[in-house]
């Protein structure tokens, strides 16, 4: 059985404080190759820049499962040279503007440090107060002879991973808890299946790599592993917020159905039954928008039955976000059941 232990905490310091932007998620890939040696008989790198993982069981009628985490993250790239440090810059992936301005920032392979620099608030209109302080009036700031960055280098947020007891605090939780938890899978894979592990890129722009690696693993079915927003704060008017996607503390989040796929039922099925005889605390994810990896799977060549398991975190998208230890442990816990548990007959009997 996987454990969670000071080696593992370690390692998500080290993937967490990775820079990795989609299209430039080397970092991290060249981490995944080094925790990968010796672990599985078949590691290779794609066209994509996706690391292909195959990890063969034992015994007949072995199903072929794909697992997939992304390891790309949302950031920035710069865009344009205005000249004494300053760079006008485009966000990569999903990121809430607002919450840009005064955000510290690594810039590059070299990780230079800067800022992302707004007009100060007592220097502004009363109008201009009033409104959304749009992209192009943001400037990423390294000052004049700050260091060597150019158009097309990718930047991060500068958070650096903390814990604090129970609770985690870092950039990237999305989806680095993924790749961390993949990662032990591969480590401590059941002998019942062929483990096909994929640690795919450009997840956040459109779950690119995961296309091409479902295409070239050909699976019977997939799990991919992810982190999930909790919108689970009181709400505004101090009534009971009924409108949470998953909540920190509840465990692991199963997904039904998010805004890209409607998972396999069987599968569903299959994990809730493992988190009850395992006695794993689970969640169901809230349906809506949102999707992983699996979006892109579940269509690929004649279709692959898919599910999506993820570690619920606070704040994702934004320069810090807060996760609970035990619903990573929980998570790792009940992804590890559910494979031991896997047999053929799970795909013969009836979808629903």
């Amino acid at each position: 059985m996987p454990t969670i232990g000071n080696a593992q905490l370690k390692l998500l310091e080290k993937l967490c404080n990775a820079c990795a932007v989609s299209g430039d998620e080397g970092e991290v890939r060249k981490i995944v190759l080094e925790e990968l040696k010796g672990h599985a008989e078949d590691v290779r790198v794609d066209a994509l820049g996706n690391v292909l993982v195959t990890r063969a069981g034992s015994g007949k009628k072995r199903l072929k499962v794909m697992l997939s985490a992304h390891m790309d993250e949302v950031g920035f790239m710069l865009v344009t040279d205005d000249g004494e440090g300053l760079f006008r810059f485009e966000t990569v992936g999903g990121i809430d503007i607002r919450q840009l301005p005064g955000k510290a920032v690594l810039i590059g392979k070299d990780h230079l440090p800067g800022v992302i620099g707004a007009r100060p608030i007592h220097l502004t209109t009363i109008e201009e107060r009033k409104q959304k302080i749009p992209l192009d009036a943001l400037r990423i700031d390294i000052g004049p002879g700050g260091g060597k960055v150019k158009p097309g280098d990718r930047a991060t947020f500068a958070t650096r991973f903390q814990r604090n007891g129970p609770v985690l605090i870092a950039k990237a939780f999305d989806n680095r808890l993924g790749v961390v938890t993949l990662l032990e899978l591969v480590k401590n894979a059941p002998a019942n299946i062929d483990l096909l592990a994929a640690f795919t890129v450009q997840e956040e722009i459109g779950m690119r790599g995961a296309k091409v690696a479902a295409y070239t693993f050909n699976p019977d079915l997939a799990i991919v592993v992810d982190a999930t927003p909790a919108n689970d704060l009181p709400g505004w008017d101090d009534e009971e917020n009924d409108s949470f996607n998953t909540k920190l503390g509840l465990g692991p989040a199963i997904y039904i159905a998010d805004g890209n796929t409607l998972s396999d039922p069987r599968l569903v099925r299959h994990l809730s039954e493992t988190a009850q005889a395992e006695g794993i605390p689970v969640q169901f994810r809230q349906p809506g928008g949102g999707g992983t990896d699996a979006g892109a799977i579940h269509k690929a060549r004649s279709g692959v039955p898919s599910v999506s398991v993820s570690v619920p975190h606070r704040y994702s998208h934004t320069a810090a976000s807060i996760a609970r230890l035990d619903d990573w442990k929980n998570t790792l816990t009940l992804l590890h059941a559910a494979l031991r548990r896997l047999t053929p007959e799970l795909l013969a009997s009836e979808r629903g």
